[in-house]
C-alpha cells in the first residue's frame, strides 16, 4: 500500500456556514467548531435537548384495537381503500423536535483596539483529527484546540497565543430559536478565571437547560462585561463547558465545583491531561478498523473540500470511509445518531432531528459489528430497550395484542406511535421491532454473548405476532392483514394493505429467531412461522413488494423496504434461494431514486452488495460521491447539492465499503462479493466476522487477495469467494491465512 490513509481532514479557510463546521462529540455533548481565529464559535449540543411543547395527552398511540377486526374484514374482502380510515382523527402530530443549545463566542477585537497582534494574511489552517476527536486551528501565533472528552462528559476548548485578548460569551442566538425563549445569563469571576452560565427555559414548559462553562486563563486579566467577560493580555484560556436539560434550577455551584475538579490534577498541562483521558476510550474504539484504498499521496494531502469537489477517487473513498466511522463513534453514546448525528446548528431541524426508525437509523448503524464499533450497537440497545414499556402500549392500544411493536419516528424520550397520517400511515407498521432488534442480534453473535435483554425482548416480539397473525387466506396461509411497507403504497391500491415483503421476512425472522432463544416455545412459534405465505415473483420477474395477488408494484420509491429479506436479513441470497435472489435483483434493478435522498442510494448499494452486484454498488456510489452531498465537514446532507443537513451518507457509507469487501453470518463468510472496478487494490483491517473471528483483508492490482483471520472460537463454516465455495476450519487462537483470487 502506498503509506498509511489519512485519519482527519482539513481546511485552509474557516467554516463560515455551521453546516462547515467541524465535529466532535462524544455520544451525550456534541460540538461544532468554526474555527475563526477573529470570531470562534462552538456551537454546543446535547443528545437530550428537544424541544417540549403542551402535552395534551395525544402523545399515545391511538386507541384502535377495537376496530381492527372490522378493518381486517374490509380489506381481506377487497376494499383498498379501507385503511385510510383506520385512525382516531388527530392531524398529523411530529415527533419533539431535537434543537442547539447555545453558541461559546470568543471574538477577538480589531487589531488597534488591543496589544493582542494577529496577522489576517498569515496562512491559516484548520483540521480534525478522527484518532483524537480533536479539531484544532491556526494562524500565525494563535491556536484553538476542541474536543469532546468521553472519559469526563466535558467540551474542552483550549486557545493559546501572545497577547490573547478576547470577548467570550454563551450566545443562545441560533437560527430559529422561539421567541418565547427565557434566557438568563450569569457571569462571576473565580480563582481560574471566570464562571459563564446561560439558562432557557422553554416556553409553556417546566423544561429547561442550562449552559455551565469554566474558563481557566493564563496571564492577564479578566473583566466581567455582561453577559460575559473580556480576557486581557493572556496567554492561554482553557474553556470547560456541559450542558444540562432539567426541570426547576440547575445547582450551578455544584456544577461548576465539578468542573473545577478536572482542574485539579497536580499536572502543569490540564489540557493534556484531559485530552490523555479521553483518548484512552476514543483512539481504541476508532483504531479498531482501518481501510487502505493505496490512494496518491498527493491526493491524500488534499483539504476535504478538494477531494470533494474531484468527485471520487480512492483517496476520497478513504476519507469518507474514516470520517465516517468518526462520526458515527462521536454521534453514539447515551443514544444512537439522529437523523443530524449529534449536531444541528438550528432550531429548525429536518424532520425534526429525530430517529426515523423504518431506515434511516439502520443504515446509519450498519457498519457497527462488522466495523467493530461496539460502542455504537450499545447506543442503539439503550434506546430500543428503554422504550420497551411504549412499543408494549403501542401493540395493546393499536391491535390488542401482547408484546411489542416499535414507532416509525422517536424522538428519543418517547417510544409511542403517535406520527401518521392518511398518506404516512406508520402506525400499521408491524416489522419495526424485528427490524430494530435485528443490529442487536448481529452484535451478540459477533461476540459469542447472547444480551439477556435481547433474548427478553425477541419473546415479546413472537408474542405479538402469535396475537396478531390471526388472519388466513383461501390456501390457509397466515395473513399480515393490516400491513404496509414504509413508505410506499402499491399502485393499484392504499398505504394500509395486505401481506407487505417487509412485514413477512420480519414475522418470520422475528419468530423462527425467538424460537432458538427459547426453546421452551420454540415448536409453536416455528410452526406459526411455517404458516407464513412466502414471497411472491411478479410478472416483471421482480420480488413484489406485497405478496398479496393483484396488487401492483410501485418501482419509483427511495424505499426498499420490500429488500428486507436480502439486507439485513440472509432470508434471501443468491447461496441458498437462488431464484429469489434473482427476483429481488431485478426488483433493485427496476427500482427508481425518487427525489435522490442519500439513504436510497446507500440502501441500495448495501442489497447490492449482498447479490454479489458489484456494478450496482459502483452506481450507487457513484450518484452519492458525484451528487454534492458532503459538506466540508464531511458530514452529509439528505439531498444533492448539499441540500438538508443529515447524516445517512456519511454514517451509513462504511457499511457499504465493508459489505463489498467482506460479509459474514455465523456459519458462513463471503470474500470480495462486489469490489468494484474502482477498487482494484486495498487493504481492509480489524473487520469482526458474526462467528467470532477478526479478519484483515488484503486484494492487488493483478486479481490476488489474501486474509487472514483470528478466531476466538472454534468452528466450521462455509467460505464463498470470486472462485467458488469450500468448508473452512477454524481453531480458537489460531491464527488462519487464506489465499483467493480477487475476481
Amino acid at each position: 500500500m502506498s503509506g498509511t490513509p489519512v485519519h482527519g481532514t482539513w481546511e485552509p479557510e474557516p467554516a463560515a456556514r455551521w453546516e462547515d463546521a467541524f465535529l466532535s462529540g462524544n455520544g451525550h455533548h456534541g460540538a461544532l467548531v468554526f474555527g475563526d481565529p477573529d470570531a470562534d464559535r462552538v456551537i454546543v449540543t446535547h443528545h437530550t435537548l428537544v424541544r417540549p411543547d403542551r402535552d395534551d395527552g395525544r402523545r399515545r398511540p391511538p386507541a384502535l384495537a377495537a376496530a381492527l377486526p372490522a378493518l381486517q374484514d374490509r380489506l381481506l374482502a377487497g376494499d383498498t381503500a379501507a385503511a385510510e380510515d383506520f385512525t382516531d382523527g388527530r392531524p398529523l402530530q411530529w415527533v419533539r423536535p431535537f434543537h442547539p443549545a447555545f453558541q461559546l463566542r470568543l471574538n477577538r477585537p480589531p487589531e488597534g483596539d488591543t496589544h493582542d497582534t494577529h496577522d489576517t494574511h498569515a496562512p491559516y489552517r484548520r483540521a480534525v483529527d478522527f484518532t483524537t476527536g480533536e479539531t484544532t486551528a491556526t494562524r500565525a501565533g494563535w491556536t484553538s484546540r476542541v474536543f469532546v472528552s468521553r472519559a469526563d462528559d466535558v467540551i474542552v476548548q483550549h486557545v493559546t497565543a501572545p497577547h490573547l485578548t478576547l470577548d467570550l460569551s454563551l450566545d443562545p442566538g441560533l437560527p430559529g430559536a422561539p421567541a418565547g425563549l427565557r434566557i438568563g445569563h450569569g457571569a462571576v469571576l473565580t480563582p481560574e478565571g471566570a464562571l459563564l452560565t446561560l439558562r432557557a427555559r422553554y416556553p409553556g414548559s417546566d423544561l429547561a437547560y442550562t449552559g455551565v462553562t469554566l474558563a481557566a486563563v493564563t496571564g492577564g486579566t479578566v473583566k466581567l462585561v455582561p453577559p460575559g467577560v473580556l480576557v486581557e493580555g493572556a496567554t492561554e484560556v482553557l474553556l470547560l463547558t456541559r450542558v444540562h436539560r432539567h426541570t426547576g434550577e440547575l445547582d450551578t455551584v455544584a456544577e461548576s465545583r465539578a468542573l473545577r475538579d478536572l482542574l485539579a490534577a497536580p499536572h502543569p498541562a490540564p489540557y493534556d491531561d484531559l485530552l490523555a483521558r479521553h483518548l484512552a476510550r476514543h483512539r481504541t474504539a476508532y483504531d479498531r478498523v482501518t481501510l487502505d484504498l493505496a490512494a496518491e499521496p498527493a491526493e491524500r494531502a488534499l483539504p476535504g473540500s478538494a477531494l470533494l469537489a474531484g468527485a471520487g477517487g480512492p483517496a476520497l473513498l478513504e476519507r469518507l470511509f474514516a470520517a465516517g466511522r468518526y462520526h458515527l463513534l462521536s454521534a453514539s453514546g447515551l443514544l444512537p445518531p439522529r437523523l443530524t448525528g449529534l449536531w444541528t446548528g438550528d432550531w429548525n431541524t429536518a424532520w425534526s432531528g429525530a430517529f426515523t426508525t423504518n431506515a434511516n437509523l439502520n443504515l446509519q448503524t450498519a457498519s457497527a459489528a462488522a466495523a467493530a464499533l461496539p460502542e455504537v450497537t450499545e447506543a442503539h440497545a439503550a434506546l430500543v430497550h428503554r422504550q420497551l414499556p411504549d412499543w408494549r402500549d403501542n401493540a395493546r392500544e393499536i391491535f390488542g395484542a401482547r408484546g411489542a411493536v416499535a414507532p416509525s419516528h422517536t424522538d428519543g424520550e418517547s417510544g409511542h406511535t403517535y406520527h401518521f397520517s392518511r398518506e404516512y400511515p406508520l402506525h400499521l407498521w408491524t416489522a419495526g421491532a424485528d427490524w430494530l432488534l435485528k443490529p442487536l442480534l448481529d452484535h451478540d453473535e459477533t461476540h459469542g454473548t447472547p444480551d439477556p435483554r435481547t433474548t427478553a425482548a425477541l419473546a415479546e416480539v413472537a408474542l405479538f405476532y402469535e396475537d396478531f397473525l390471526q388472519r388466513t387466506d383461501d390456501d390457509g396461509h397466515l395473513v399480515v392483514v393490516p400491513s404496509y411497507s414504509p413508505e410506499n403504497r402499491p399502485g393499484n391500491a392504499s398505504w394500509g394493505t395486505l401481506n407487505a415483503a417487509m412485514d413477512l421476512s420480519a414475522a418470520r425472522h422475528a419468530l423462527r429467531t425467538a424460537a432458538d432463544h427459547h426453546p421452551e416455545h420454540a415448536d409453536r412459534w416455528r410452526a406459526l412461522a411455517e404458516r407464513l405465505p412466502a414471497h411472491r415473483i411478479n410478472a416483471d420477474g421482480a420480488l413484489a413488494e406485497w405478496a398479496w395477488p393483484g396488487l401492483a408494484d410501485t418501482y419509483g420509491h427511495r424505499h426498499l423496504s420490500h429488500l428486507y429479506g436480502v439486507w439485513p436479513l440472509e432470508e434471501i441470497n443468491p447461496y441458498d434461494t437462488p431464484d429469489l435472489a434473482e427476483a429481488a435483483r431485478r426488483a433493485l434493478a427496476l427500482r427508481g431514486a425518487e427525489n435522490d435522498s442519500a439513504h436510497g442510494h446507500l440502501h441500495h448499494a448495501l442489497v447490492a452488495a449482498r447479490l454479489r452486484d458489484g456494478a450496482g454498488v459502483a452506481h450507487a456510489l457513484d450518484r452519492v460521491l458525484g451528487g454534492d452531498y458532503f459538506h466540508a465537514s464531511l458530514m452529509s446532507a439528505h439531498y444533492p447539492h448539499r441540500d438538508v443537513y443529515n447524516a445517512d451518507a456519511a454514517h451509513a457509507l462504511p457499511a457499504v465499503l465493508v459489505e463489498m469487501l467482506v460479509q459474514s453470518t455465523p456459519g458462513r463468510l463471503v470474500l470480495l462479493p462486489a469490489l468494484p472496478a474502482s477498487c482494484p487494490q486495498g487493504e481492509l483491517r480489524g473487520v469482526r466476522t458474526r462467528f467470532g473471528a477478526s479478519l484483515d483483508l488484503t486484494w492487488t492490482a493483478d486479481g490476488r487477495a489474501s486474509a487472514r483471520l483470528r478466531p476466538e472460537r472454534t468452528h466450521r463454516i462455509e467460505l464463498r469467494t470470486p472462485s467458488g465455495a469450500e468448508p473452512l476450519d477454524l481453531a480458537a487462537g489460531e491464527d488462519r491465512v487464506i489465499s483467493v483470487k480477487a475476481r
